[in-house]
């Protein structure tokens, strides 16, 4: 599956469960937070102060 930066938390978690930990290990504690479920990657990495390419090249990796 591709997965994209426009993409919610909550959808990336339901297609890709395993992308939970690299959320978890980069700083995003809050990924089952109701917030998560409208929320997109770019979105949250914003908001955590995550650079978005990196994030999104490691989740790319799984």
């Amino acid at each position: 599956m591709d997965i994209n930066r426009d993409m919610t938390i909550g959808e990336l978690l339901r297609v890709l469960p395993e992308a939970g930990p690299i959320l978890m290990e980069e700083g995003m504690h809050c990924i089952g937070c109701p917030a998560s479920q409208g929320e997109s990657i770019a979105e949250a990495a914003m908001v955590h102060g995550m650079d978005i390419d990196s994030l999104m090249k490691k989740l790319e990796s799984i």
